[in-house]
């Protein structure tokens, strides 16, 4: 190719430079057409002032290729530094993380040689978006953030890969049983765009049985599409399951750009032994080539990669008496890598040119969203306070004053769990009190009625300002609403 592509490099922390350094000696043998652009990101960054850990110059650079390549980094111990992976997946948009996991047995040691699985993740929202508080000086929280085009994003693109690569069936996970709202959305979001695919076999599991089948057959999976956490635990164990974690890679694709990582740590316990093992970022690295088009060499790389497995060498963390030759450092292992270059592996599975790699990098969702309209309406509001007694009844029956004429308290819980009216003394309770009211008309809800009724938005301030006035510290609310006349939040215990 005489055009190299340009593309940004971060050589990361701990292990990273030695790993990056023999995975580009490997692409470079392999004659792949890249234009290493280095950047500078991780704990020297973070170190710096930049709590992000990444600078200006590394987003110019981020924004002219639309390519990174990174090593892994270290986020230094402490408050105040963010996540640099979530930092570049959430601002450049990179919506979906996407772990191809297969089987390399007999070559590495597995107990699942038929495992072939590729997990597809929603990369920008859940609890990753990373919004925490404490509230009281025994209470803090973490907000669990889903989003209907975040969730329709990733699931039309599960469907995509899995029409593209010629893969059979798609599997949800959620956990929906309990977060009916945020887990529920997904769900719904999987089975409304599920009716385009009826060529496509699909399913929903509960992610904790769900986990469990996968730890157990996970040869019954072809792709699943699941939340941030859950995909992340998920795709670490299926790794696992394959032989190592360190034989992974990952790509996170978005509209505008990509990014291609190893899915393991920093390792700083082994930095600068020459022991690590490169396959995960080579693997990377492969995934970037066929993103770039250029399928040929990423055959090279992968099946050459392939070839020194199955000729027994292998890093210290596969190792194995029975199924090992060699136990190599990291530029033995490159090196048998370049030295395999051309060749076909004779067991395993090997990388396939042609039509159905031309076409693995699957289209971009659908680009015109239509937000939905409702009407919306305001039916009450849950005052989350601060409270150091003991007795639920006590700060129920002043609540119940407080509330005046117009609105009434429904219930109090405390972490969820119901204490009032009708507690239970076996309940124990915290200093973070989840207090909900509602119009004072409010009527029971049934099956068919919802049971509430508007609230004007100025009455909600009124009672903040009695419960503060009589010295009830507020901590925070939330309002409860009706959309199109259905309860668009969670009942309380009891309730």
């Amino acid at each position: 190719m005489s055009t190299k592509a340009p593309v940004t490099v971060a050589v990361g922390d701990g292990i990273g430079p030695e790993i990056m350094t023999q995975t580009l000696r490997i692409l470079e043998a392999a004659g792949a057409a890249i234009a290493p652009k280095f950047i500078e990101v991780g704990e020297q960054v973070y170190l710096a002032g930049h709590a992000s850990g990444i600078g200006p110059e590394a987003w110019d650079s981020l924004r002219r290729t639309g390519v990174l390549l990174k090593a892994p980094i270290t986020t230094p111990l402490g408050g105040g530094y963010k996540s640099l992976n979530v930092t570049l997946r959430k601002t450049l948009g990179l919506y979906a993380n996407v772990r191809p996991t297969r089987s390399l047995y007999p070559a590495v040691f597995t107990r699942h040689p038929d495992l072939d699985i590729v997990i597809v993740r929603e990369n920008e929202e859940d609890l990753y978006a990373g919004i925490e508080h404490q509230q009281t000086p025994e209470v803090v929280q973490c907000l669990k953030l889903v989003s209907r085009p975040g969730c329709e994003k990733i699931v039309r693109y599960a469907f995509e890969y899995a029409r593209r690569h010629g893969r059979k069936h798609v599997t949800c996970m959620t956990k929906d049983n309990i977060m009916k709202l945020t887990d529920g959305l997904f769900h719904r979001v999987f089975m409304e765009i599920g009716q385009e695919y009826h060529d496509l076999g699909q399913d929903h599991q509960i992610i904790d049985i769900g986990t469990a089948r996968l730890a157990d057959t996970p040869e019954r999976y072809d792709v699943i599409v699941t939340l941030n956490l859950y995909g992340d635990i998920i795709s670490d164990v299926v790794a696992q399951l394959a032989g190592s974690v360190g034989l992974a890679g990952s790509s996170n694709i978005g509209d505008h750009g990509a990014l291609f990582e190893a899915i393991h740590g920093s390792a700083p316990d082994i930095a600068g032994r020459g022991i690590a093992n490169p396959s995960g970022l080579l693997q990377a690295a492969v995934l970037m080539l066929v993103h770039l088009g250029q399928n040929e060499v990423a055959a090279r790389v992968h099946n050459a990669w392939l070839c020194a497995l199955e000729d027994g060498i292998h890093t210290a963390d596969i190792y194995r008496a029975e199924t090992s030759t060699t136990k190599a450092g990291t530029q033995d292992f490159a090196d048998a890598v370049i030295e395999r270059l051309g060749r076909a592996p004779k067991q395993l599975v090997p990388f396939k040119t042609g039509e159905a790699v031309l076409a693995a990098t699957p289209a971009k969702p659908v680009a015109d969203y239509k937000r939905p309209v409702v009407e919306q309406q305001l039916v009450g509001s849950d005052l989350f306070v601060c409270w150091s007694g003991f007795k639920p009844n006590e700060l129920g029956e002043q609540l119940a004053q407080l509330a005046g004429p117009e609105m009434k308290l429904k219930i109090i819980t405390n972490r969820g769990v119901k204490v009032y009216p009708d507690g239970h003394d076996e309940t124990f309770c915290t200093d973070h009190w989840r207090c909900r009211f509602v119009a004072a008309n409010a009527t029971v809800a049934t099956a068919t009625q919802v049971g509430y009724t508007p609230v004007q938005f100025g009455q909600v301030l009124d009672l903040q300002r009695r419960l503060t006035e009589a010295g009830i510290m507020v901590i925070k609310t939330e309002n409860l609403y009706l959309m199109d006349g259905q309860r668009a939040f969670s009942l309380g215990q009891g309730e």
